[in-house]
C-alpha cells in the first residue's frame, strides 16, 4: 500500500480541478484504514475521507492525508416476506449499485440512477431525486472513528437524515470514515412516479405499466438531458440545496411571479426549486471566460469547461447567492462539500 507525497487531485474530483494533497492513499479494506491512521504520514494531520469526489468544490492545496476509499463487495445478507437486506462497501459507485440491484430485482433505489459518487457518500449526503431518498431505504452504516480507529454501528434515527444532509456531514464531519452502508430493498416493487418528468418520459418511452428497470431508464434519459457529464465537462451536479421559504415570504413571491413553482412541505414551509431562482436571475448559460460558468440546460449547476480553479467557482457560487437575496429574499445553501 503505497502513500503519495503532494499527489495530484484532479482525477479524483469531478469539478477536474488541479489542486494537490500532501499526501494520499488508496484504501481497500478496513485493515487497509488502519495501517494508513497508524503510519507516520498520519501524526498531527488533517485526515480527508474521499469517494468519488462529486460533491466536493476544492479550492486549494490540502495540507492533509486524503484517503481514497475504494472498499467494494455487495451482498444480500438476509430477507423476509417483505424486505432484501444489502450491504455494500462504501468504495462501490452508487449507480453500479443501483444497476445491480434492478438486475437482481431489489426494489426501492431505482429513482436514484446515475447519481454520481460512491455508496459511502450516500447517506453523508442523504442524496435524493424523483421523491426518493436514502434514508428511505436505509438499514444501516458503518464507520470507522478516525481518532480510535474503533468501528461504530449507526442506525437510522443515529444518523440524524435531512434534507441533503447527516450527521456524518455535520458533527462527524471528517471524524469517521463510513466503511460498509446496509439497504431495506423491496421485494414487492413500489415504483415511485409522483414526479411529473418521470411520467412524461414513461410517456414518451411508450410505458403503461413501469417496472423498476423502466423507472431507472426513466431517470436516466431525464438526467442525460439535463445534466452535464463529468467526464466531458467538470461539474459536481447540483451546486445548490433547493431552499425552504416561509408560506409568508413566498405568497409574497408568487404575487410577484405568478408562475414560480413550489413544494409545500407543510404548513409553514415551502420548497422552492433553487435552479429555477436562479434561471429566473438570469444566470443561467453565464460564462466567465469560456472557462467556467453556469451550465446552460441547468442552472442548478455550475461548470468548469477547463482551466477554472475552485476558488473561481466558489466566488462565482457567491455571486449567485448574493443576488438571489438581493432580488427574491432566499438565501441559497451549497449542497457541495467545501475544502
Amino acid at each position: 500500500m503505497q502513500i503519495k507525497l503532494d499527489a495530484s487531485l484532479k482525477a479524483y474530483n469531478t469539478f477536474g480541478l488541479n489542486v494537490t494533497a500532501k499526501y494520499l492513499a488508496e484504501v481497500h479494506s478496513t485493515d487497509e484504514i488502519k495501517q494508513i491512521l497508524n503510519s507516520p504520514e498520519a501524526k498531527d494531520i488533517a485526515i480527508i475521507p474521499l469517494g468519488g469526489g462529486s460533491n466536493v468544490l476544492l479550492t486549494k492545496n490540502l495540507d492533509a492525508l486524503v484517503v481514497l476509499n475504494k472498499i467494494e463487495g455487495i451482498t444480500l445478507e438476509k430477507e423476509d416476506d417483505e424486505y432484501y437486506y444489502v450491504t455494500a462497501g462504501s468504495g462501490v459507485g452508487w449507480h453500479e449499485f443501483v444497476l445491480h440491484c434492478i438486475h437482481k430485482g431489489w426494489g426501492g433505489v431505482e429513482n436514484l440512477s446515475l447519481i454520481p459518487g460512491s455508496v459511502g457518500a450516500a447517506p453523508m449526503q442523504n442524496i435524493g431525486a424523483y421523491g426518493v431518498e436514502l434514508k428511505d431505504v436505509f438499514w444501516f452504516a458503518e464507520a470507522m472513528e478516525l481518532s480510535t480507529q474503533l468501528t461504530l454501528k449507526f442506525k437510522k434515527d443515529d444518523c440524524h437524515f435531512g434534507y441533503r444532509t447527516s450527521i456524518f456531514k455535520t458533527r462527524l464531519k471528517n471524524q469517521t470514515i463510513i466503511t460498509k452502508v446496509g439497504f431495506k430493498l423491496n421485494k414487492e416493487h413500489k415504483v415511485n412516479t409522483n414526479y411529473g418528468a418521470i411520467n412524461d418520459e414513461l410517456v414518451r418511452m411508450g410505458i403503461n405499466d413501469p417496472s423498476i428497470s423502466d423507472i431507472s431508464q426513466a431517470v436516466i434519459k431525464i438526467r442525460q438531458s439535463k445534466l452535464p457529464d463529468p467526464a466531458k465537462i467538470g461539474n459536481s451536479g447540483s451546486f445548490f440545496k433547493n431552499p425552504l421559504v416561509d408560506m409568508v415570504l413566498f405568497e409574497e413571491l408568487k404575487s410577484r411571479y405568478p408562475e414560480i413553482p413550489s413544494y409545500q412541505v407543510d404548513d409553514e414551509k415551502v420548497k422552492v426549486p433553487a435552479g429555477w431562482l436562479i434561471e429566473s436571475a438570469g444566470w443561467k448559460g453565464t460564462t466567465v471566460g469560456n472557462r467556467y460558468g453556469v451550465h446552460e440546460n441547468q442552472a442548478l449547476v455550475l461548470v468548469n469547461y477547463g482551466g477554472a480553479t475552485g476558488e473561481d467557482i466558489y466566488e462565482l457560487s457567491e455571486l449567485i447567492i448574493d443576488d438571489i437575496i438581493a432580488k427574491y429574499g432566499i438565501h441559497l445553501e451549497r449542497e457541495v462539500n467545501i475544502y
